[in-house]
């Protein structure tokens, strides 16, 4: 009888464990609301966080860039709070923080503040949205500064390597374009350009609010509604159709980076789009060939060896490198070098071995832990931003791929057209060695 009492207290313990981990990684659905000029606001109360956070996500981002304007949205996107004194403010005068992000699919402003201060936080943020200062001068600023961050990143043969491969695969279909523009591209951009894309995109109805931490539910309702209640709609909402891109170019394609130093080697192949029913096995199949390239790589570029998928709102990229590849690579050494320093072989083989219950038990226990930390709140903005059907859909679409899954996607992208980019840069000069004062006596 008292094993029987122990082996029942065990099981309970497990089973409140279960819970509490569920708890954890399961947060409550939030009140949903939404506005009349079309706004949905999510909040979510946490008595136990001392802070508010805000998140106001657009559903629009550097996908919607003119052809030949890249860079459009993200200056629009800097443009909402251009300078540095807002975020000082934030800082030292609500005890929070402020920053933009942007990508291909949204622009998204997180802020926070104490929970004392979450009032003033809706309100600056709500007035920074509605009423932007889209002007020439602020738009020069913006472009400089943007210009100063395209400088460094051209410096980088990472970014040259991971540019060249989207655009060889994507093309000018929008993921082949740079998010940041070219030089080019952003000389072409006038404050006139930003203020259309804010009419076009920036609209309550082309958007999302959550509002989490320590906040009266009710309260924060009333702020959202009292704040952001005269931002307009957008004047036309636009679906992210586009013409999908031609059958890329495979064949080696080189380019040359500035300076002297190691090269890059990329390959790439189309992903899928985040809403895809294949999404969860993609993103497990990933990681497996995550890992199957960094054991196949040389031990010397082990770390520097690389499988990552990008999924968007269209179907997207997975890309496999190597970086720091310090060998000079170029038209004769590629295909002349022993097989044991050439990438392009490894690569060949990561798709021909069939997934083992092994890799595929690893990768799903490396990507639950990854979903375990992302921010659940994002997770309902994405649903939003993407078209999904709820944060519960993709949970269960993890929870139940099979291995099977897994490899019919592996199989299928195996089959797709890969790109191949070389990116050289000169070899480093060699000292010569000195000679000494006995040598040249003699």
């Amino acid at each position: 009888m008292k094993n029987l009492h122990k082996i029942f207290a065990a099981v309970f313990v497990l089973f409140l464990l279960a819970l509490s981990s569920n708890a954890q990684t399961v947060q409550r659905a939030p009140r949903q609301e939404r506005l009349l000029n079309g706004l949905k606001v999510l909040i979510w109360n946490e008595p136990a966080n001392d802070r508010v956070m805000l998140r106001l996500r657009i559903h629009s981002g550097s996908a919607f860039d003119q052809q030949g304007k890249e860079g459009m949205m993200k200056i629009l996107a800097e443009t909402i709070f251009p300078n540095e004194q807002t975020r000082e403010f934030f800082t030292e005068d609500l005890g929070g923080q402020l920053e933009v992000i942007s990508s291909y699919d949204h622009i998204q402003i997180n802020a926070s503040s104490r929970a004392d201060a979450f009032l003033t936080m809706i309100e600056t943020i709500a007035s920074a949205v509605a009423t932007p200062a889209i002007e020439k001068e602020t738009t020069d600023v913006v472009k400089q500064r943007l210009s100063a961050l395209l400088d460094e990143a051209e410096e980088s043969p990472e970014y040259i390597a991971d540019r060249a491969a989207a655009e060889r695969l994507f093309g000018t279909f929008p993921y082949g374009r740079p998010e940041i523009g070219t030089r080019e591209s952003l000389g072409r951009i006038d404050f006139a350009d930003i203020r259309f894309a804010y009419d076009r995109f920036f609209g309550a109805d082309n958007a999302t609010l959550t509002i989490s931490g320590k906040v009266d539910p009710s309260l924060a309702y009333r702020a959202a509604r009292r704040y952001f209640g005269a931002w307009k709609k957008s004047d036309k909402l636009i679906a992210p159709t586009f013409r999908q891109p031609d059958a890329p170019d495979t064949s080696l394609k080189l380019v040359e980076a500035p300076g002297a130093g190691p090269g890059e080697v990329r390959y790439a192949v189309r992903g899928v789009a985040r809403k895809d029913k294949d999404y969860a096995a993609f993103t497990v199949l990933t990681s497996i060939l995550d890992s199957r390239i960094k054991a196949k790589a040389p031990a010397a570029h082990r770390e520097h060896a690389f499988a990552r998928s990008d999924a968007y709102i269209l179907p997207g990229i997975l890309m496999f490198g190597l970086s720091q590849i310090e060998t000079p690579i170029n038209t004769g050494s590629a295909s002349d070098a022993p097989e044991e320093k050439r990438s392009d072989g490894n690569i060949a083989r990561i798709f021909d071995e069939k997934i083992t219950q092994q890799e595929f038990s690893a990768a799903i226990a490396q990507i639950r832990l990854i979903r375990n930390g992302i921010d659940p709140v994002a997770l309902w903005l994405d649903v939003d931003t993407y078209g999904l059907p709820s944060v519960k859909a993709e949970n269960d679409a993890f929870a139940s791929v099979t291995l099977a899954d897994v490899q019919r996607v592996a199989d299928r992208t195996k089959a797709l057209p890969m790109v191949t980019v070389v990116v050289i840069r000169e070899e480093p000069a060699r000292e010569e060695p000195q000679e000494t004062a006995e040598q040249t006596e003699q």
